[in-house]
C-alpha cells in the first residue's frame, strides 16, 4: 500500500501537477502575484472556485483509482480494477475534467488569452490521447465490463 501511495505521489506531480502547475506557472509567471492583490474582481472568485473544483475532482479521482482500482492515474501504472463509482458514475474521464477546470480557473483568475490557448490545446489533446489511446487500452485490458461501461456513462459530461 506505501508503495502504490509513493507511486501515486509521483505520477500525479508529473502528470497533472506539469499539465495544470507547472506550465500554467510558466505562462503567467510575471502575472502569478495578482492572485494575492484584494479585494478580488468578481471573475476571481469564478476562477478560484474553478481550481477548487478541479482540484477536489483530482485528488477524488486518485484516490479513488488507488483505493477502488489499486493502481496509479498513470497509464505506465494504471489500475487493475475498472473504477465505476464517486465522479465515474457521471463522467468516463472526471479526472481529466478536473484539469480542464483547473486550467479553466487560472485562466479566468488571470484573464490570460496564452493560458486559454494553452487550455483549448490541452482539451484536444486529452480527446485525442483518450479516444486514441485510453479507450482502446481499456476496452483491451477490462473488455465487456468496460464495454457496458461505455453504454451507461458519458466520455465528458
Amino acid at each position: 500500500m506505501v508503495s502504490l501511495i509513493i507511486r501515486n505521489l509521483i505520477f500525479t506531480i508529473l502528470h497533472p501537477g506539469i499539465v495544470a502547475g507547472l506550465v500554467p506557472y510558466l505562462i503567467l509567471k510575471e502575472k502569478i502575484n495578482d492572485a494575492f492583490i484584494f479585494p478580488w474582481p468578481v471573475y476571481k472568485y469564478f476562477g478560484a472556485a474553478g481550481i477548487v473544483i478541479g482540484l477536489i475532482f483530482l485528488l477524488w479521482c486518485i484516490t479513488s483509482f488507488a483505493i477502488s482500482g489499486r493502481g496509479t492515474l498513470s497509464p505506465a501504472d494504471p489500475t487493475k480494477k475498472l473504477v465505476t463509482k464517486g465522479l465515474y458514475k457521471f463522467t468516463r474521464n472526471p479526472m481529466y475534467v478536473g484539469v480542464v477546470l483547473i486550467l479553466m480557473g487560472q485562466t479566468l483568475m488571470y484573464l490570460s488569452a496564452s493560458l486559454l490557448i494553452y487550455s483549448t490545446l490541452v482539451l484536444i489533446g486529452f480527446n485525442i490521447f483518450i479516444i486514441f489511446i485510453e479507450e482502446p487500452r481499456l476496452k483491451k485490458d477490462f473488455g465487456l465490463d468496460y464495454y457496458s461501461y461505455c453504454q451507461k456513462v458519458r466520455r465528458w459530461i
